[in-house]
């Protein structure tokens, strides 16, 4: 936008001389033929970069009329050049510059005079008008950095709220847990006592009275079964409560070894179920011995029990090296080795995949296939104090396999 000039004479010649010596500048123009319309104009605008102003103008001279411009906050700013043909003398001159005069130029008009000393308000506007918007920029980017601060202020400290609420309810869970797995320990302790008093009388009475029992003999059985579950889980029980995180029982382990003892003490289970089980070689790993036996045990177990009749089960143990992403740092690639217990039994439904780790969670029946639904939640459990994870694939009638992922670098981590 061209800067502004607000023209003000009380005759049109000479307005419209001083707009000629200006029009190739380029400039816009608004004029105003009194000081009292000048004055209306300016009720509503005032974004003039300068005011050429006649001095001597009836009812209302240059003087008078500047006084009354600069009465207002909003037009001190705008620079005025008087235009006149007398010489007012000294005094005159300075009640000019009292009223807020800047300069003078005289009649007759020399163009080039006007056309220098309006350039120079020119461009002293157009800096003033530059330094005008940089500090609107810089208000809004300052407001913005406010703002921006204060979120980030107020972020933060909800963040420290909820990491110090998260802190305690992390100990309120460790707390549990450990009350848990203390009364789960107690509880099946404490349960092992009855349980065995039942089995020894009913079995007592079975050997004693089942030729006089006939068919009531079955109720007897029914409870020497219902013990021996009973007697299954609470050693399941007991097995997942004793559990713990000690880091001082890793060590490198021969996971080839490992298998080629845990084949030897299952080989009874094995040979029965008329299964072939075949490992293929395993890297060392750091592990506690003393969990991953069990692991695998539950595993193998699984594979036999629940196998296709009629189909000699197969099972293979294989692994690999993968790669993973660090937990702790994003950036950083982990190796891990992934260990396969691949089966040919009755498989399952994959959107089961993640639920049969549960908890006592049992895609079967009670009657149909033996178990108390802790063994796999065993398996998870010790997957994740090793700093891995376990998985399951399946089809139902193809097969299953299991997948046990653990960092190679386990005792680096420690």
């Amino acid at each position: 936008m061209q800067p502004r000039i607000l023209l003000v004479d009380d005759r049109e010649d000479n307005l419209m001389s001083i707009e000629t010596i200006l029009a190739p500048k380029g400039y816009q123009f608004v004029k105003a033929s009194s000081g009292r319309q000048a004055l209306k104009v300016l009720l509503n605008e005032f974004d003039f970069a300068m005011i050429l102003m006649d001095v001597k103008m009836p009812s209302l001279n240059g003087f008078e009329t500047a006084a009354l411009i600069y009465e207002r906050e909003k037009l001190k700013h705008i620079p005025i050049i008087f235009i006149t043909a007398n010489n007012y003398g000294d005094e005159n001159m300075f009640k000019g510059y009292q009223s807020g005069a800047i300069d003078y130029i005289f009649k007759p008009i020399n163009p080039d005079i006007l056309r220098a000393k309006v350039g120079v308000l020119i461009d002293l506007y157009k800096k003033n008008r530059l330094l005008f918007e940089q500090e609107q920029k810089l208000t809004i980017i300052n407001r913005n950095l406010e703002r921006e601060i204060a979120e980030r202020i107020h972020s933060e400290e909800k963040v420290k709220q909820l990491n110090h609420k998260l802190l305690e309810n992390i100990a309120h869970l460790e707390s549990a847990n450990k009350d848990l797995e203390r009364f789960a320990f107690m509880a099946s302790h404490d349960l092992q006592e009855p349980l065995r008093k039942i089995r020894v009388f009913s079995d007592m009475l079975y050997n004693k009275y089942h030729h006089l029992l006939h068919d009531d003999v079955k109720m007897v059985t029914r409870i020497q079964h219902s013990a021996e579950r009973m007697r299954t889980l609470i050693e399941d029980i007991l097995a997942f409560s004793k559990i713990t995180s000690d880091k001082s029982d890793f060590v490198s382990n021969d996971m080839n070894l490992l298998f080629k003892d845990l084949l030897a003490e299952m080989e009874e289970e094995v040979t029965e179920a008329s299964a072939t089980i075949s490992v293929e070689s395993i890297p060392v790993l750091y592990a506690n011995p003393n969990l991953l036996r069990p692991l695998f045990q539950n595993l193998i177990r699984n594979a036999l029990k629940y196998c296709r009749k009629e189909v000699t089960p197969h099972i293979r143990i294989r692994s690999e090296i993968s790669l993973g992403i660090n937990d702790r740092d994003k950036n950083l690639v982990n190796k891990y080795c992934r260990i396969f217990v691949e089966d040919n039994g009755i498989g399952f439904d994959s959107k089961y995949s993640e639920e049969i780790f549960g908890m006592f969670r049992r895609l079967h029946k009670n009657g149909e296939y033996s178990g108390t639904g802790v063994g796999l939640a065993l398996c998870k459990k010790i997957a994740e104090l090793h700093n891995g994870f376990i998985s399951a694939r399946s089809k139902i009638n193809e097969g299953s396999t299991f997948i046990l992922s653990l960092p190679l670098k386990q005792e680096e981590e420690q």
